[in-house]
């Protein structure tokens, strides 16, 4: 497993693949995968039956996941790499870039 330095609710950008450029926010990371899905990248078109709770069925578009280490965290509208220091007794994440707390 990766050492992963995002966290859910962080906005990110995506850095390679298919979506390159593409900015949002993560809301869920799979820690064993290796994987996140952000808000509104990489959808995909999903064919449902109809059911009790979709009586009509039909195309779903839905996120898929993307890998973590094609994802880097925004700060302040730029991308920036994270470190961590030990501040007060408490670890904290370090933006690279200004050399601030995230």
């Amino acid at each position: 497993m990766m050492k992963l330095k995002i966290k859910s609710g962080d906005t990110v950008r995506v850095m390679a693949g298919d979506h390159k450029g593409e900015e949002g926010k993560i809301v869920e990371i799979f820690r064993n995968k290796n994987r996140a899905i952000v808000e509104g990248v990489n959808l995909i078109s999903k064919h449902t039956k109809p059911s009790a709770q979709n009586p009509q069925g039909g195309i779903v578009k839905k996120e898929a996941s993307i890998h973590i280490s094609n994802l880097m965290l925004l700060e302040g509208g730029e991308v920036t790499k994270v470190s961590y220091r030990i501040e007060d007794g408490k670890k904290v994440r370090i933006s690279k870039k200004t050399d601030k707390a995230i």
